[in-house]
């Protein structure tokens, strides 16, 4: 059980993948951080000596900002829009996309589950 910057990362999988379960690393810096410290990309992480796992805190300790202060840093910038009332800003604070996806046909992910406005269907017959 390997923990990196207070996450938990998956100790069957290869080092290059079970770094992009923390936050803010993909695959690219995986890859960057596997390089810096002359480790194998391939190699599973149950395999790493605990040196190998020192070298992948430092690494990230002294180069990448992850985890909780990297959530910090973006929501600082998503309140800061908000704040300032930028056009982005506005689309954050009423829920919709914000890099300039269609909202008319699609959207739902953001704008959550179809209401459907009272009274717009007649009503259905009945017996009597």
């Amino acid at each position: 059980m390997a923990r990196i910057a207070n996450v938990t990362i998956p100790t069957e999988k290869q080092i290059q993948i079970s770094l992009t379960y923390i936050y803010g690393i993909g695959p690219k810096y995986a890859k960057d951080i596997c390089t810096a410290t002359s480790i194998e990309p391939t190699t599973r992480v149950k395999d790493l000596t605990e040196s190998d796992l020192k070298k992948i805190r430092d690494e990230i300790d002294a180069n990448f900002n992850v985890e909780g202060d990297l959530q910090r840093v973006v929501a600082g910038n998503v309140k800061r829009l908000k704040d300032i009332q930028a056009y982005r800003g506005i689309r954050h604070k009423n829920n919709l996309p914000s890099r300039g996806q269609r909202t008319r046909t699609n959207g739902r992910t953001r704008r959550g589950k179809r209401v459907a406005v009272g009274g717009s269907q007649p009503k259905a017959a009945t017996k009597t």
